[in-house]
């Protein structure tokens, strides 16, 4: 019988199963699905030999989180590829905001606004990984680095504190003159899937666009399946096994273990726990909320997207939304319940750095469409639509095309409820009370009984922060261990 079971196999749930496992404790992780990774699988959905990430497809955080900092990527086989563009915006009129690694290129292509960009980023460039480790806490301790150190430079949480209040209120506007800088900062706060004058919307903004500039968005060569295939081998290295096609329906199933982590929804956690959680506990989880969805194109393309705008051909990821003000009205729509007229679409084209994705000289193209919980709309008119606009003769690239619609989401991995890929809406209140108000978010009222996934502090990413801060729980109360786990990621094996 197996010491600690995981349940769950994406990058949050491995994450966590890896320290277990180099604590020294028998692992086993279950999966419903056939194949293992959730949310960072990679698969052949369009054509033979178009491999396309059928989630996460880009890495900004895979590269800055202090997990993988400490686990060390690059170790275990994975070459993260950036693209000199780290992500781009184009805009009618053949024009585009290119957010480059190297911060000064970026300042030089906008224009007058240049400096407001150098000095809204310069600062947070400068101390990202002190951002990082802000961000990436657990919202309720000092945050850590890669060397387990708990430290922070306090001015960091002031220069946030103002840019958020700056880019979540009217005042939004006041640092910009012309068209191609906020546009390019509104795409990224559309990441959190809400309305992008907005907290949580400025908060990601502010992160995402930092790592733009320091190590780049970067993807996996080969797919985003080698993120979690480097923990899984890592895993199994320690003495831990995978169990893939078993859908666990009762928590009686591990009765004889001392913890059990739940990388799931909320909504999943009660379903195999049944009527034993107690009902406080249980009328926060049922006030969980599931926000913003996500309907996925996947394209097999005969050759690279046209873009009209000089540049885009260079990024890794392009926000396809048009000006500040469609991105915003695009969004709001969605927070209504309704389909955007134009809506935002995320890109991503990884051929720009990796050639193993398609045959040669063909390309697979990424992308997402913002739409409400639920629903059903087949979006590939519209993204197509989109892609159009700003790559003129892109549908006649098109080989191939794969859909999965908000709806259908959950059928591809259960944490996705109603398509939200954030597993659970990206609220100023769920931000931090993620997924009910306790001091610990990761404990249950269940002895023995953990909740490791996206719904926990800090929130969705490929970033493994989640499962850290759940095993080190699960270590300290369950079996005394109190070795600090990124300790335990960086010793060797």
């Amino acid at each position: 019988m197996a010491d600690a079971v995981v349940v769950g196999s994406g990058p949050n749930g491995l994450a966590a199963a890896v320290i277990l496992a180099r604590a020294g404790l028998e692992v086993e992780v279950f999966e419903a699905a056939e194949e293992f990774g959730g949310g960072c699988r990679t698969g052949e959905v369009t054509l033979p030999g178009f491999r396309h990430d059928l989630c996460a497809g880009a890495h900004p955080m895979a590269v800055a989180s202090p997990f993988f900092r400490a686990f060390d990527l690059a170790k275990h086989g994975v070459e993260l590829l950036a693209p000199q563009v780290s992500y781009a915006h184009p805009m009618d009129g053949g024009r585009a905001g290119l957010a480059w690694r190297d911060l000064e290129h970026t300042v030089d292509g906008l224009g007058r606004d240049g400096r407001s960009w150098q000095r809204l980023f310069g600062p947070l460039v400068r101390k990202w990984e002190d951002l990082v480790g802000l961000i990436m806490s657990d919202l309720r301790h000092p945050p850590i680095d890669p060397t387990g150190l708990l430290h922070v430079d306090p001015g960091i949480e002031l220069r946030m504190a103002r840019r958020i209040v700056e880019q979540s209120t009217p005042l939004w506007n006041l640092r910009f003159r012309e068209d191609l800088a906020p546009a390019l900062l509104t795409g990224v706060a559309a990441h959190a899937i809400r309305p992008p004058r907005s907290v949580p919307g400025a908060g990601v903004s502010m992160l995402l666009g930092t790592l733009a500039h320091v190590r780049g968005w970067p993807v996996p060569r080969g797919g985003s399946q080698a993120i979690v295939d480097a923990l899984a081998a890592d895993l199994k290295e320690h003495g831990g096994r995978i169990i893939t096609g078993h859908r666990v329906d009762d928590l009686d199933e591990f009765d004889e273990v001392k913890a059990v982590l739940f990388d799931t929804a909320p909504a999943e956690l009660q379903r195999i726990t049944g009527n034993r959680l107690p009902g406080r506990y249980t009328f926060a989880l049922n006030r969980f909320r599931y926000g913003g969805a996500a309907c996925k194109v996947d394209f097999a393309l005969s050759g690279p997207v046209p873009w009209q705008a000089k540049g885009c051909d260079r990024a890794g990821t392009l926000h396809l939304v048009g000006s500040r003000e469609e991105a915003v009205a695009a969004e709001k729509a969605v927070a209504a319940g309704r389909l955007a007229d134009r809506p935002f679409v995320l890109a991503i084209q990884p051929g720009v750095v990796d050639s193993t994705r398609a045959p040669e000289g063909k390309h697979t193209f990424y992308t997402y469409a913002h739409v409400p919980n639920g629903s059903t709309e087949d979006m590939t008119e519209a993204i197509t639509a989109q892609v159009e606009r700003f790559a003129p003769g892109f549908r006649d690239l098109i080989l191939a095309t794969h859909v999965r619609t908000a709806a259908t989401m959950p059928a591809h991995n259960p944490n996705y409820i109603g398509g939200d890929i954030s597993a659970g809406a990206m609220t100023l209140r769920q931000t931090i009370f993620r997924p009910a108000p306790r001091w610990n978010p990761y404990s249950t009222p269940l002895p023995g009984v953990y909740l490791c996934s996206s719904a926990t502090p800090p929130g969705p990413g490929v970033h493994g922060m989640n499962g850290l801060y759940a095993a080190r729980h699960a270590l300290r109360r369950e079996f005394g261990i109190r070795t600090d786990p990124l300790e335990l990621l960086s010793a060797r094996a």
